[in-house]
């Protein structure tokens, strides 16, 4: 696009192509299908996944019999996922939790969206037909996740362009121990009048779908402590700082996942909050890895506007 004709460039049938511009769209392409398998996992609860109440996953994967889009599959739910429907619900929660993760923080995002496209297609031969749905939901799903394959949306703002030397990964590790400080941050100072209380889904809500999770007062100490670590880590390039905050990450998110359904959750947490955690983890764990590109890019895009 030049500044002088930005109308001409509108219309123009074969615009020039701007490398950077295109990275940063697909970069935005894959935040919004993290956030939205991020908010996905929220829902799904072990250790029956809703199937002892009739709801939740259990409710929506019974609509593939109830209202079959494609009999073979119908087929498959009936009479392999139904009779042992826990082990599929935790397949589900592992599966979209790994999607939440690599998707937002831009690791093997090619991966992701593979699997991505796989579960929105087992999603919409569950649900399209099923009463108040929208099969094109579904359609676009898929759509979003083959733009991915074909796209190097991990190169801004991802673990993948770390590296392939597109993304400072100092850069990379502020932006995610800044966002878990800030997180932790809100979620304690809404904890202090009842440290027990889970108040993390404040800071999202359930009309837009988005959420980053659940946090007590202590769960909002350990985000805050994960994200001071890294902070410091990529600052100071201490990987040994870079590779606590990640232990501490992943032992955070394993413990709400050994104790969501079977009891409160000594962090108050959910299972958003468990990829949240996981997240925060990975950046950091990655980027530990690599402490002499944390200053800067090795070979930045290059913008032929």
């Amino acid at each position: 696009m030049t500044a002088r004709n930005p109308l001409g460039w509108v219309f123009d049938p074969t615009p020039e192509d701007n490398a950077r511009a295109q990275s940063v769209a697909f970069a935005v392409l894959r935040i919004l299908l993290g956030l939205m398998w991020l908010y996905n996992v929220s829902w799904k609860r072990a250790p029956d996944f809703g199937q002892d109440a009739g709801n939740g996953l259990y409710k929506y994967t019974v609509y593939a019999v109830d209202y079959p889009v494609l009999a073979p599959y119908a087929w498959v739910s009936e009479h392999l996922i139904l009779p042992v429907f826990p082990v599929f619900g935790w397949v589900v929660l592992i599966a979209e939790t790994a999607l939440a993760v690599m998707l937002l923080t831009g690791t093997y995002v090619r991966l992701a969206a593979l699997l991505g496209l796989a579960q929105s297609l087992a999603i919409g031969l569950s649900v399209a037909y099923a009463p108040e749905e929208w099969p094109w939901s579904y359609f676009l799903m898929v759509g979003a996740h083959l733009v991915l394959v074909s796209a190097a949306a991990g190169r801004v703002l991802g673990t993948d362009g770390v590296r392939a030397g597109t993304t400072s990964a100092r850069t990379l590790g502020q932006v995610w121990g800044g966002l878990a400080v800030l997180v932790g941050a809100i979620s304690l100072i809404r904890s202090v009048g009842d440290p027990l209380a889970a108040t993390g889904p404040l800071l999202g809500s359930s009309d837009p779908s988005l959420s980053l999770g659940a946090y007590n007062l202590l769960g909002s100490l350990v985000l805050v402590v994960v994200g001071v670590l890294l902070l410091v880590g990529v600052r100071m390039a201490r990987p040994a700082l870079m590779r606590a905050a990640a232990i501490l990450g992943v032992v955070a998110a394993l413990s709400l996942h050994a104790q969501l359904g079977f009891t409160d959750p000594i962090l108050g947490g959910n299972t958003t909050s468990a990829a949240v955690y996981f997240s925060v983890a990975l950046v950091a764990l990655l980027v530990g890895r690599s402490p002499a590109r944390s200053s800067a890019p090795q070979s930045p895009l290059v913008s032929s506007s």
